[in-house]
């Protein structure tokens, strides 16, 4: 009997995660995301937004948005009446200029203009208001990198999960590391162990919602850095869904 939760634990860790319902054909389909389009079915957009549980008015912090293709989705599936906040910690804006720069300008004109640009210390994460969800893809092996300050991942998470409204969600998307390599991989392939992700956001206090495989590729080695010619792009990247409890 004893064995039990353990293997209800273990069932946990294996359970899918799938999106509650899909975006809307005006988000999805919106002329102001024409370019993002093209790039849907690699990115899979659409589908990883509808599994945040995206909805309209709700308020987004969109931690190192890169280009902005997922702010641009987030905008538009929160509309008018929320608000999307697209951060970068100074260290990573200090390497990836003029990327916040662009992100400003885009924000200045409708339908965008929902968008709030911020910079912040990356030890010292914090949103102006609660939050519905926060979102990071492809970042989150950065913080403990010499770059970013090596910042422990669990001062992350704990100031993730004081941001979040009760029941609001954490979704990570980033490069598959080998099994049992934790974070010892994450300055020089660009990669990171899933079950150290897992371990770290749970013991912030957050549930584990579940596993989506929407960008999973087997075919990846996971022994190339992300930015090889071999493989980038096409990296097998986990998407984790977890949830702070109500």
């Amino acid at each position: 009997m004893k064995r039990l939760p353990l293997l209800a634990a273990a069932l946990l860790l294996l359970t899918p995660v799938a999106a509650k319902a899909a975006l809307p054909a005006s988000v999805i389909a919106n002329p102001a995301r024409a370019a993002d389009a093209k790039i849907d079915a690699r990115r899979k957009g659409p589908e990883i937004v509808a599994l945040a549980e995206v909805k309209p008015g709700q308020r987004v912090y969109d931690l190192i948005p890169g280009g902005g293709y997922f702010t641009r989705l987030f905008s538009l599936a929160v509309g008018p009446a929320g608000r999307v906040y697209a951060v970068w910690p100074n260290e990573y804006d200090k390497v990836s200029q003029p990327d916040s720069d662009v992100m400003r300008k885009m924000a200045a004109a409708a339908p965008f203009t929902n968008v709030v640009v911020l910079t912040q210390p990356a030890k010292a994460f914090s949103a102006p208001e609660p939050l519905d969800l926060v979102f990071t893809s492809q970042n989150y092996h950065d913080y403990p990198d010499p770059f970013m300050g090596k910042v422990d991942p669990a001062v992350l998470n704990a100031a993730v999960f004081k941001a979040l409204k009760p029941g609001g969600l954490f979704v990570i998307v980033d490069h598959r590391g080998r099994p049992a390599t934790g974070m010892t991989e994450t300055d020089t392939l660009h990669r990171i162990d899933i079950a150290t992700v897992k371990q770290q956001v749970a013991a912030a206090g957050f549930r584990f919602e579940g596993e989506s495989k929407l960008l999973a590729n087997p075919k990846d080695p996971l022994t190339a850095s992300v930015f090889d010619k071999s493989i980038r792009g096409n990296t097998d990247q986990f998407i984790l869904k977890f949830r702070k409890p109500r």
